[in-house]
């Protein structure tokens, strides 16, 4: 796997969708009437996350850079909940194994070491795109929730270099050397999204004011306008005949196309769109969904998922280096579908989720780790929703093969045009084992069940 992720993380209308077949400019940010009825949130007091960078140093007597066992030794720390590590060059790969253990801060217990997924590189920006080469990138693990935290302790150790391989590449010592600049990150995902009673069914979505937020938070609502008033934290489901109305009104033929899901949108899982680059970036259309597992562990509640996603976004954006959170959609192991990367989750925003394949596609991450243990039905059926809606909306089969242009990656060379599903895994397009063996078993199901969402 390698490197290349620059991401910076950034009315129901009964008329029509506004859905472009071409990418957009920036969001404007319309005015947008408020709800008439119900619906309305108030805000709480926001408290900001914040993100702790610890310098790792060797753990031996060998004090050269790259020794082959570095680490942080047990420490108080600030409260935190996600911990992963970064380090300086993104094409520098990490070969060893790295363990982290933590305090809990309820209890005062540590936990026992836990693995970091060393090789993510394959969630990454296409290469030579203006996001990989932003000069802000860096090399780095997979992100792991660990929950409220206040102590760590974390070990890194290089592999062991076969005999064979150090008589063909003459390596002096026994090990791989470890990266430059390791730097364990403790995240803080900070208080979330502003509280207000779910509205009831003939409510309008819920929505919160928006007089006093930045322009980068407006800019992020309005990319969602007519399908949820500016400031709305839900974007309300539809059913199929609803949606195939607004579609009816852009296209001639009848369209295929699955009920809308509801969408907790940027603003309800409470992303602060300073962390991101301002600008949208769309790609052409949507032609593939690529599955992902997040790798984060399976030890997070529902109602913890907006907390997870924060801290990902936060990873993402100032310990990596990308220009947003990197996938386009999230789903939770209770079913629920969150916005992923700004700029409208009907519009062909382009994200940083399979390297090589992010033109053309988007990139859906169920919250967790699915190697050994299956996904939840209802994240499957959420996926399932969610594939069947979007990938309906650009006239695209569930069931059906497209071919997308390889912009380079382990698997394909770059220019390539490769024929995949339409819903495919991560692993897919890129050698590694995302989204874990027990989730990529899903995607037959999740296939048929999106076709028949649209009416095939």
């Amino acid at each position: 796997m390698r490197g290349f992720l620059a991401s910076s993380i950034g009315v129901t209308c009964a008329a029509a969708l506004a859905l472009p077949l071409a990418p957009p400019a920036a969001a404007a940010a319309p005015s947008a009437a408020p709800p008439t009825s119900g619906g309305t949130a108030r805000s709480e007091a926001y408290v900001p996350g914040g993100t702790q960078s610890l310098p790792l140093a060797p753990l031996t007597r060998d004090r050269a850079p790259g020794a082959a066992e570095q680490g942080v030794p047990r420490r108080d720390v600030r409260h935190f909940s996600l911990v992963g590590l970064v380090w300086d060059d993104p094409d520098t790969e990490l070969h060893g194994h790295v363990q982290v253990r933590t305090r809990a801060t309820a209890t005062g217990n540590w936990s026992g070491w836990q693995e970091l997924e060393a090789h993510n590189a394959d969630h990454a920006a296409d290469p030579g795109t203006p996001e990989s080469t932003s000069g802000r990138v860096r090399g780095a693990t997979a992100p792991l929730w660990v929950g409220e935290s206040d102590g760590v302790e974390v070990r890194v150790r290089a592999e062991s270099i076969p005999e064979a391989a150090r008589a063909t590449t003459a390596a002096p010592a026994a090990a791989s050397p470890l990266p430059t600049g390791m730097r364990l990150e403790l995240v803080n995902p900070g208080e979330g999204a502003p509280p207000g009673a779910a509205p009831g069914p003939d409510e309008a979505p819920r929505t919160t004011g928006m007089t006093a937020e930045s322009a980068e938070a407006v800019a992020a609502s309005a990319a969602n306008a007519g399908l949820a008033p500016l400031g709305a934290t839900e974007i309300p489901a539809l059913s199929r005949a609803q949606t195939q109305a607004q579609l009816a009104t852009q296209q001639q033929a009848k369209p295929y196309v699955g009920p809308r899901p509801k969408i907790t949108t940027r603003r309800g899982w409470g992303a602060n769109e300073k962390l991101r680059d301002k600008k949208f970036v769309y790609t052409k259309k949507v032609k593939a969904a690529f599955v992902h597992h997040s790798a984060t562990g399976n030890n997070y509640s529902c109602k913890q998922a907006p907390s997870v996603i924060r801290s990902i976004y936060r990873y993402h954006v100032n310990s990596m280096g990308w220009r947003d959170l990197g996938y386009n959609f999230l789903v939770d192991k209770c079913g629920k579908i969150y916005e992923g990367r700004a700029g409208g989750v009907s519009k062909a925003v382009l994200g940083a989720h399979t390297l090589g394949f992010n033109s053309n596609s988007m990139g859906i991450a169920v919250l967790g780790t699915y190697g050994s243990k299956k996904p939840s039905s209802a994240a499957v059926k959420a996926v399932a929703r969610l594939t069947a809606w979007k990938v309906g909306l650009y006239g695209m089969n569930p069931r059906g093969k497209t071919y997308l242009k390889s912009g380079g990656g382990n698997l394909y060379r770059k220019g390539k045009n490769v024929r995949l599903n339409v819903i495919s895994g991560h692993r897919d397009g890129f050698a590694t084992s995302c989204p874990g063996k027990k989730l990529y078993g899903k995607l037959g199901t999740t296939r048929s069940t999106a076709a028949k969402y649209q009416g095939r």
